[in-house]
């Protein structure tokens, strides 16, 4: 076979414009593709809506790759131990309900469920923004403002595009990246207890671990959080390389978007 350097080039524009003009429109639009977004991708799917992830690094992942201080093993409690069965990833079994997974493996393997799902994951695309419009006099997130990675980094003046989505969730981890956005941009509060981001709190993975999932929720009208973002943006203490928590959350944002989306 001959390879033409020019049908190559053809493709690759092709097939990516392909997912990105299909991507305008979407139900759910979630910043980061850490686990918990990732996870959350893979369920939408499953539940037929269309969702899409923008992650602004060139890996998709989070820090999950990590694990605990780049020992590449994290690990999970008995609590998510069916997810984990369902991505088909492999555990040890270390006794009183606690379980190891090589975190390499298990990242690349919730990556490829997502994917393969059907959620679309754009890496190096970075959320500048979000979309407002009113409804029934409230001010709801309706969308997302992208623009390149490289562009941000770069400081470039260079316009941004928009897409448009039913819902978005902020799984951008640690920084609560779009709760922060609108904290700053309107004049508008979150749904936390001071009305706006209210910081993260110091490692306790027993109470990390449950304040991430029940707060896994709606933060603002059209806006939800999952994983570390809802930890930091609701005051709670982050849990170090345990990921149970991360991976329940993320199903959980997906099933709480999944109703409403039925209603």
């Amino acid at each position: 076979m001959k390879i033409d350097d020019l049908t190559i080039s053809r493709s690759i524009i092709e097939s990516y414009l392909e997912k990105f003009l299909g991507s305008l429109q979407v139900d759910v639009a979630l910043v980061g593709a850490g686990p918990s977004n990732l996870i959350a991708g893979y369920y939408l799917a499953k539940a037929g809506l269309k969702a899409v992830i923008f992650e602004s690094k060139l890996a998709p992942g989070g820090g999950m790759w990590g694990g605990g201080m780049m020992f590449n093993e994290g690990v999970i409690q008995s609590d998510a131990l069916p997810i984990i069965k369902e991505m088909g990833i492999g555990f040890k079994d270390k006794g009183d309900g606690y379980y190891t997974m090589d975190t390499v493996e298990a990242t690349s393997a919730i990556i490829s469920r997502c994917i393969q799902k059907g959620t679309i994951v754009f890496n190096l695309i970075k959320v500048t923004d979000v979309l407002f419009r009113e409804a029934e006099g409230k001010k709801r997130v309706s969308g997302l403002v992208l623009n390149w990675s490289p562009v941000e980094h770069l400081g470039l003046s260079v316009d941004p595009l928009s897409i448009k989505a039913s819902y978005v969730v902020d799984g951008t981890g640690h920084p609560a990246e779009i709760c922060t956005i609108i904290t700053k941009k309107i004049d508008a509060k979150l749904n936390t207890r001071t009305g706006g981001v209210v910081g993260e709190m110091s490692l306790w993975a027993n109470e990390g671990e449950q304040f991430t999932v029940a707060n896994t929720k709606e933060v603002f009208p059209g806006l939800y959080v999952a994983g570390m973002a809802a930890n930091n943006v609701f005051g709670g203490p982050r849990m170090g390389p345990i990921f149970g928590g991360m991976i329940l959350s993320g199903k959980k944002v997906a099933e709480i978007i999944s109703l409403k989306a039925k209603r």
